[in-house]
């Protein structure tokens, strides 16, 4: 991942609850956070339902943008002040040049199907103290770094549910 990082020669600063993207835009930029955290997520008629964060280390990124070209219906919003490394896809196609780089290129992206396909099986087939255990162990940064109600949403509980789960 560091050869994907040193591509970058752009670095943004994004605000408490700015938006790195919104709905309707077409991004097709990678993003490495070297401080701060970010939430993805979309927006139903009813409600926001966030489906991933980033934080500290993490690469991000509207990958249906990326990929496509086309617009996305995802949203990415600082959660607190954010320090962004850009890396433009032209960057990734010109890395993606060498036989090794494409083959870390697809470890990342199977890496990133992997996690959510996992995602979408504990919303749809696990108690919600399952999916809280399950997150805690796969990611406990995450409890370090994103508030408790944007971190309920994304388990698909009420805060209240999330805060009775992390006392017991």
């Amino acid at each position: 991942m560091k050869e994907i990082i040193e591509l970058s020669d752009n670095i943004i600063i994004i605000q408490r609850n700015e938006f790195l993207k919104v709905k309707g835009s077409i991004d097709t930029n990678l993003y490495y956070i070297e401080s701060g955290s970010v939430r993805i997520f979309v927006l139903d008629e009813y409600q926001e339902q966030t489906i991933r964060f980033g934080y500290k280390k993490n690469l991000i990124v509207s990958l249906d943008s990326f990929l496509t070209g086309k617009p996305s219906d995802l949203f990415i919003q600082a959660i607190k002040k954010t320090v962004i490394k850009v890396v433009s896809k032209q960057q990734i196609e010109k890395f993606l040049e060498t036989e090794s780089n494409r083959n870390l290129w697809m470890k990342i992206l199977e890496n990133l199907v992997i996690q959510q396909m996992e995602r979408e099986i504990d919303i749809l087939t696990n108690s919600p103290k399952e999916r809280y255990e399950r997150v805690l162990k796969r990611s406990p940064q995450l409890f370090q770094e994103i508030p408790n109600r944007y971190i309920a949403n994304y388990l698909r509980m009420s805060a209240e549910t999330l805060s009775r789960l992390k006392k017991s």
